[in-house]
């Protein structure tokens, strides 16, 4: 996310949420690239996910880096052993540590679509035809080469290798071009074999490449001698990718658009094995790993798939894969208390689960079926017993160790199924009406589900506005809301209440009805003002709006309220949206009525943190501290802000001392330590040699020291001339029980004090009462002054 996205969304854009992250986003329709880090001695693969690419450790297949975003999708990557370059529209980009943009090259006038590290050097072919041969360090043009697109329209590029200086290239036409790039001379055309060139691969054997065209034909050929070796046939298609393998094994493997893969044996000249359905897309890329049984493959189906050749047959296995929705998700939800897995229903008929803690904890739970073991033979392409794609679900984790925890309802469909996210996989259960278990209804199909907090009841509504209950571990049907129908139009909404009190029904009718759960009697009935499009209970309030580029198909609220997740339409990703209000303080103060959100931008796969807005960016939805008036009106009594243990213990501070007392008397030690002279009074203060020695000290202490007014005794004086109790009242508030009743002690004559300094005390409680502030404090401060001075109790009413 750019900072000027951030700071976008962090000042206009919303003031509850901030962009975070993206879940489920690992490949797109580009092939991926595989590098080796010699320092590491460990593979790595790097795969194009719309602005932005990933990279992968191959051993665990986790994500290491993500890059920062380009202004637009990626068209072309490639890569070499120090930097990653990318294309995006007629611009192009190299990478340094995965992360960050180090070059820029400018020059092309139409979008690149091919690109080849050459050493120091970088070859581009943008779609009008031309070639232009660029300096990595320097970004200036080495060389521009201009292909007629009528003629040769470059659609492959290669370095065969050992062939220094020299590049071979592919057309749509057929032919084969080498070129040397130094002398800027073609120094030999290959006539082709009758079809477009989409693959170049070089061979592990020198002067041999392997070419893949748009009629599904290989060719291996050898180009130093223009011989062809040996041709192969694929009825899939054109060919999308080609590799070999290196560990002594001599299989080429080869893709295709519809997903299947290819293996070749080259020592025979046959087919070896196929690897069906590996993709349900086209194979975008693969690789086999240097020297190790180990392809990579990648699609735009949105999955990367390890495969290890471990077994008899030659095929391979799949082992490792990262995998996410290869069609827009339609809903998503919240899975558990926890907040850490994110249930996913996409239009590619899966149901996923994504953790937002690690990749490596996501799950697949498969497509739906009518019949599980008949799909498993039909194979994906042919199934055709799958179920439509879902459209709503529901799921609760309180039994979900005991039998299935999900419902969900399909497109056109009036058979709900249950799924068990323990298991990963579909349920035993298929619920519906036993009106419809004979005759299958046209145009009746199942629109809204819930599930009971408990877990043991599923509420389902149809399109005919019946709403019927299923005990989720038999699956047996239990009841039905309203005689007939609970609605005379389509359901839109069911929920029910976290106490299994309420159920609450909406129809497209524009009503809204609250049923008694166990009764299914009828409670209450509302009417809105148009019709609802959906229906979802929540206890809590949002108060926040925000505009994102891509219409919301789906959002859901973390339970622990840390992450709003969203998906949008014709978009495979589920974005995360952290909650401000967790880490700092937002104003959440309710929206006006013509309140217009600006556009925010949606989060890449890396988490975004959050930028500092400047004070010309900052507007009127940041946080606004509130200062609470001293008092809120005059008619009104206010309370002090002090703790209780500042007043409440008052008047029992002598049955405190009592308890604290000591059991035993201090014992003095055998050889008492040294102890400096002091002078009697208030204030410590040693006293001088010269002092000592005037004679003998007398024992009788002078009480004449010993009183030296306080400084609340001072400010009492004070304020009998001038009327001001604020500051007497603010140092009574700083100190402790203990020395406020001293300071109370020493307001009578035998503490020092005098009559006049009592009268002006009872003043200052009368003041404090008048102003009806600090009304506890003195409430406290009265009752032990009357306390600690029972003998003037004539003198205190009098006053009063």
């Amino acid at each position: 996310m750019s900072l000027e996205a951030e700071a976008e969304a962090g000042s206009g854009g919303s003031a509850l949420f901030s962009g975070f992250r993206a879940l489920g986003l690992y490949s797109g329709p580009l092939a991926h690239v595989l590098r080796f880090h010699r320092r590491h001695r460990e593979f790595y693969l790097v795969t194009a996910v719309g602005r932005s690419f990933h990279t992968y450790n191959v051993k665990k297949l986790g994500i290491v880096a993500v890059s920062n975003a380009l202004p637009e999708d990626i068209t072309c990557l490639a890569a070499d052993r120090m930097l990653v370059f990318a294309s995006c529209g007629s611009l192009l980009y190299a990478f340094a540590r995965n992360k960050e943009v180090v070059h820029t090259y400018k020059g092309h006038k139409a979008d690149v679509h091919l690109v080849l590290p050459f050493g120091d050097h970088v070859i581009s072919v943008d779609s009008d035809n031309v070639l232009i041969i660029w300096d990595i360090q320097s970004e200036e043009e080495y060389l521009q080469l201009n292909f007629d697109k009528s003629v040769f329209a470059v659609s492959a590029v290669m370095h065969p290798s050992t062939y220094l200086n020299k590049i071979l290239l592919g057309s749509e036409q057929g032919s084969l071009q080498l070129w040397n790039i130094k002398s800027n001379k073609l120094l030999y055309t290959f006539p082709g074999w009758g079809g477009g060139v989409t693959v170049l691969q070089q061979a592990p054997a020198v002067d041999v490449v392997a070419v893949g065209l748009v009629s599904g034909h290989i060719i291996v050929h050898n180009i130093k001698f223009d011989e062809m070796l040996m041709k192969f046939q694929q009825d899939w298609g054109p060919i999308t990718a080609i590799s070999f393998r290196t560990d002594g094994h001599p299989v080429m493997a080869a893709g295709s658009p519809v997903g299947h893969i290819g293996l070749w044996d080259l020592e025979e000249k046959k087919l070896l094995g196929q690897m069906r359905d590996a993709h349900s897309t086209a194979i975008s890329g693969l690789s086999f790993v240097q020297g190790e049984p180990l392809l990579i493959t990648n699609g735009s189906d949105n999955a990367i798939r390890v495969w290890i050749f471990d077994g008899p047959g030659g095929t391979g296995r799949l082992l490792k894969y990262r995998m996410g929705h290869s069609a827009p998700p339609t809903k998503i939800r919240y899975h558990g208390q926890n907040g850490q897995q994110i249930l996913s229903a996409g239009q590619d008929s899966t149901l996923q689960s994504f953790s937002t803690v690690h990749e490596r904890f996501n799950k697949s739970l498969g497509r739906g079926s009518i019949n599980k073991k008949k799909s498993k033979k039909k194979g994906l392409q042919y199934d055709t017993m799958a179920l439509p794609p879902i459209t709503t679900f529901a799921s609760e984790v309180a039994r979900q160790s005991d039998w299935d925890g999900i419902i969900a309802c399909h497109q056109g469909y009036v058979t709900c199924t249950t799924w068990n996210f323990q298991k990963t996989s579909m349920g035993i259960h298929k619920l519906k009406p036993k009106d419809f278990s004979k005759n299958k209804p046209l145009g009746v199909y199942a629109t809204a589900v819930d599930i009971t907090s408990c877990g043991n009841f599923a509420v389902i509504g149809l399109t005919t506005g019946q709403v019927d209950i299923y005990n989720m571990q038999s699956g047996i049907h239990r009841g039905h809301y309203g005689k007939e129908k609970a609605h005379e139009s389509s359901i839109r909404g069911v929920a029910v209440d976290g106490l299994n009190q309420l159920t609450i029904t909406a129809g497209s009718e524009g009503l809204i009805k609250f049923w008694k759960f166990r009764t299914t009697d009828l409670v209450h009935c509302t009417n809105l003002f148009a019709s609802p499009s959906k229906m979802l209970l929540h206890r809590d309030s949002l108060v926040d709006c925000f505009l994102v580029d891509s219409a919301p198909v789906s959002i859901t609220m973390s339970p622990t309220g840390d992450f709003l997740a969203s998906c949008h339409v014709d978009d495979l990703g589920i974005y995360l949206w952290s909650n401000r209000s967790l880490y700092s303080l937002v104003s959440l103060r309710p929206l006006p009525a013509d309140y217009e959100p600006s556009v925010v931008t949606l989060p890449g796969t890396s988490p975004t943190q959050d930028v500092a807005v400047t004070e010309e960016e900052e507007t009127s939805y940041e946080m606004v501290e509130y200062d609470s008036p001293e008092q809120l009106e005059e008619a009104l009594v206010t309370l002090s802000t002090l703790p209780e243990s500042r007043w409440k213990n008052l008047l029992n501070l002598d049955v405190i001392k009592q308890k604290n007392k000591p059991k035993e008397p201090p014992k003095v030690p055998k050889s008492a330590p040294f102890f400096i002279p002091t002078i009697p009074g208030l204030v410590p203060r040693y006293a001088s040699i010269e002092h000592e020695k005037d004679g003998q000290q007398s024992k009788i202490v002078d009480l004449g020291v010993l009183a030296q007014k306080s400084e609340f005794h001072m400010k009492l004086e004070e304020a009998l001339e001038n009327g001001d109790y604020k500051s007497p009242i603010s140092i009574l508030k700083d100190l402790g029980p203990s020395n406020i009743e001293t300071e109370l002690r020493g307001l009578s004559s035998d503490g020092g004090g005098s009559i006049e300094v009592m009268q002006s005390f009872l003043r200052m409680i009368e003041a404090m009462l008048n102003t009806k502030r600090d009304f506890e404090l003195a409430q406290a401060y009265l009752a032990l002054f009357l306390k600690v001075n029972a003998c003037y109790d004539k003198f205190a009413s009098d006053s009063l």
